[in-house]
């Protein structure tokens, strides 16, 4: 199979826990491009988030806030935002027990709760500044995303929301917080349709929880191995480490980098 595509999650896969692309994730990002084959950035970050990222690796197009916003060389060719009734819901329940909410658009982001520590600290996670304090952004704004804070022992009082909302938990003190049946396999099968391609084009390579639906999508989907253990029966295949030359191990796998 010859690929034509290939989807690279950020945390954990193009990034490691320091938040710094390894030197030989950058040489085989480059190395593939020489070979034709377009590199796309699939993230639950924000566009804000991955700008210095993109311009660091040369990448110009991305699915953004796991699939919400979707942006082919300056193109917007998807996005989805969500139900405001469904926020005022998440809104209620989040503010009667203080959880802190992020609400996050597609040019900026805002908080209901300055400096709360468990906000501070998964933000802060992330290497990215803090939101804004702006309690009423989310009616002021489209919104695509929201972090919920809270442990998982708390998470059975948004039970009523499943309906509605996908929770999926990224950080002991945080979750997004999405549309039902929003994932990024939704911005990607936006992307390929823009360019004409099939799925079975598309390679693509995840850590997380939210890259369960990208990596069943594709034609080949590549798990890092410092994976979520519950990621790893949705991946074709297993690479090494982010830290131990994964990406490359990966591509190579893929028949698209020489061994």
């Amino acid at each position: 199979m010859s690929y034509k595509i290939v989807f690279f999650d950020i945390d954990g896969t193009l990034v490691n826990d320091e938040k710094v692309i390894p030197a030989d994730t950058v040489q085989a990002i480059q190395q593939l491009k020489a070979t034709g084959v377009e590199p796309v950035i699939a993230t639950g970050r924000a566009p804000y988030f991955i700008q210095p990222l993109m311009k660091q690796l040369g990448i110009a197009s991305y699915v953004s806030l796991n699939g919400a916003y979707a942006v082919y060389k300056g193109e917007v060719v998807f996005q989805q935002a969500m139900d405001r009734t469904s926020i005022e819901k998440l809104v209620e329940i989040a503010e009667r027990h203080e959880h802190p909410l992020v609400f996050e658009g597609t040019k900026q982001f805002a908080t209901n709760q300055e400096n709360h520590p468990a906000m501070v600290a998964a933000v802060s996670s992330l290497k990215v500044t803090l939101p804004a304090y702006n309690p009423q952004f989310w009616q002021q704004h489209n919104i695509m995303q929201i972090f919920l804070h809270c442990t998982s022992s708390d998470e059975h009082l948004y039970a009523a929301l499943h309906d509605d909302l996908t929770f999926i938990r990224w950080h002991e003190q945080a979750m997004d917080v999405l549309p039902l049946g929003l994932s990024k396999a939704v911005g990607i099968e936006a992307m390929l349709n823009k360019l004409g391609l099939t799925n079975a084009d598309a390679v693509a390579f995840g850590d997380g929880l939210n890259d369960k639906e990208m990596l069943r999508a594709v034609g080949l989907g590549i798990a890092m191995g410092n994976s979520h253990a519950d990621l790893l029966p949705h991946a074709d295949f297993v690479t090494t480490h982010v830290d131990e030359q994964g990406i490359r191990n990966g591509l190579i796998k893929a028949a698209l980098l020489p061994a």
